[in-house]
């Protein structure tokens, strides 16, 4: 057989399953594959589906979009920016809503440095311009809290005289 084109993702592959402290037959087990698959995918001789990809890279503990560029599914530039809405959309300290308007942010900021549009960028995680606008326009009144709401003290005499 063969060895095909998929770069160097057998050789990876093999580097972090021997970093992760696993025999081939650990990580075939914990991934759902066949050892002899998986063996044929060290060696370049099998090229795995996406879903594959997804299941080693599950087991291993690591990034599927890394997975994919070194199989030549994904290109780098779209993992850095998949990675990049990943870590957004995971941060536990905003919430929904302030997740949405800092992804149309770092869109239109990549439009703005003459990036493509993101096909992700169509997909309900994202806010119209107008929404946007409301937001920023709302936080000109003053101080806001983690949730959005007001964070000014209500009662007049709390303001500091100026």
């Amino acid at each position: 057989m063969a060895s095909l084109n998929v770069g160097n993702l057998g050789e990876y592959l093999r580097e972090q399953r021997r970093n992760a402290q696993l025999s081939l037959r650990q990580l075939a087990d914990a991934a759902g594959v066949s050892n002899p698959y998986l063996s044929q995918i060290e060696r370049g001789l099998r090229k795995p589906s996406a879903e594959v990809l997804q299941q080693v890279a599950k087991a291993l503990r690591i990034s599927a979009e890394t997975l994919y560029v070194r199989a030549g599914i994904l290109d780098e530039k779209e993992r850095d920016e998949l990675e990049t809405r990943a870590v957004i959309l995971a941060d536990p300290s905003i919430n929904e809503r302030q997740k949405q308007v800092l992804l149309q942010i770092y869109e239109s900021f990549r439009r703005e440095n003459g990036f493509e549009v993101s096909e992700y960028a169509d997909d309900a995680s994202f806010v119209d311009e107008a929404s946007y606008a409301d937001d920023v326009d709302a936080t000109a009144d003053g101080p806001r809290t983690a949730d959005g709401s007001d964070a000014s003290p209500k009662d007049p005499k709390d303001h500091p005289s100026s």
